[in-house]
């Protein structure tokens, strides 16, 4: 009996961006494909990561306030949309950086700031401190301190690269899993009605412990939320969710939610979007191509699903 070629994949999987990587391809057997597509991951994380010192951002953040540094067409065009996203003032900033790293949440030597500590590092988050020049690609950081970091959207920005490659070897349909930022991409091959199945991450609960599940087509689906690292004292638990307006953690009955948009990127955007808004936002799905909707998990455990 001949096994059906359709639904069995081939799957690779590493350890990049900080996370574990799984990709899968179904109705191709070359595995070049797989291979091509860590080098992808591997050249991006290259130019965009801060987890050293030497990066296209880090090049950028090295010389705040001293000079502009010229980058490569993605890394300027992946920095001014995360620069205009900062400017909309819904959650979302890219500089929010040297404030995260003050309190250190989830890592050794996590503490609670003083408000002189906070309000001095906040005055480095501001994006329209950041300078930029489309004419020769160079970006600019005025205030010496400030620092760029794309983390918040730079795995989504790479899952839709990957599927514009897989597109170009006319991949029949795969899934890319960037450490729980997922892309499907096409339709499954396992069912007719071609949907895929997603579990939705239970709060409380070690990651793989599913509380729901989405039965969606081709999508991305990002998920936000509290419950993966905290600080604890006296009782008081502190997530490592900042709010770029306050300098504090942001206060939300949101323990988590998940996103469901056409583009990787987009999902990034918006599940911050919604996750400072607390909940649902009235109009948010029909407001713009490419929403399809939301699971918000509270922490009651009580759950709200929008167009899923």
């Amino acid at each position: 009996m001949i096994e059906n070629y359709a639904s069995t994949p081939i799957s690779k999987v590493g350890r990049r961006l900080g996370t574990v990587i799984t990709l899968q391809v179904y109705g191709d057997q070359n595995k070049k494909i797989l291979d091509q597509s860590f080098d992808l991951i591997a050249g991006y994380e290259d130019r965009l990561t801060v987890n050293r010192d030497h990066s296209e951002v880090m090049d950028v953040n090295h010389a705040a306030g001293i000079h502009p540094v010229q980058v490569s067409a993605s890394t300027y065009n992946l920095i001014k949309l995360a620069v205009y996203e900062s400017k909309q003032n819904f959650g979302f900033n890219a500089l929010i950086g040297p404030v995260v790293k003050l309190w250190h949440i989830g890592f050794k030597g996590a503490h609670v700031p003083s408000d002189e500590q906070i309000k001095e590092k906040m005055s480095l988050t501001n994006p329209a401190d950041v300078r930029l020049d489309d004419d020769n690609q160079t970006v600019f950081l005025t205030k010496k301190g400030m620092e760029l970091d794309l983390g918040g959207i730079a795995k989504g920005y790479i899952a839709d690269r990957i599927r514009d490659l897989w597109r170009a070897y006319d991949v029949r349909a795969g899934i890319i899993n960037l450490g729980g930022n997922v892309l499907f991409v096409n339709s499954s091959p396992k069912r007719a009605s071609g949907e895929w199945i997603l579990g939705v991450q239970d709060p409380k609960k070690k990651r793989g412990n599913n509380l729901t599940t989405a039965t969606v087509h081709e999508c991305s689906a990002v998920t936000s939320g509290t419950y993966e690292r905290f600080l604890e004292i006296n009782g008081k638990k502190y997530h490592h969710i900042i709010d770029p307006k306050t300098g504090y953690p942001v206060k939300t009955h949101v323990a988590g939610v998940t996103l469901f948009t056409r583009d990787s990127v987009q999902a990034e955007i918006e599940c911050k979007r919604l996750f400072f808004a607390g909940g649902p936002i009235p109009g948010w799905k029909n407001d713009k191509a490419g929403r399809y909707g939301a699971i918000f998990v509270y922490d009651d455990d009580s759950m709200e699903r929008i167009g899923v």
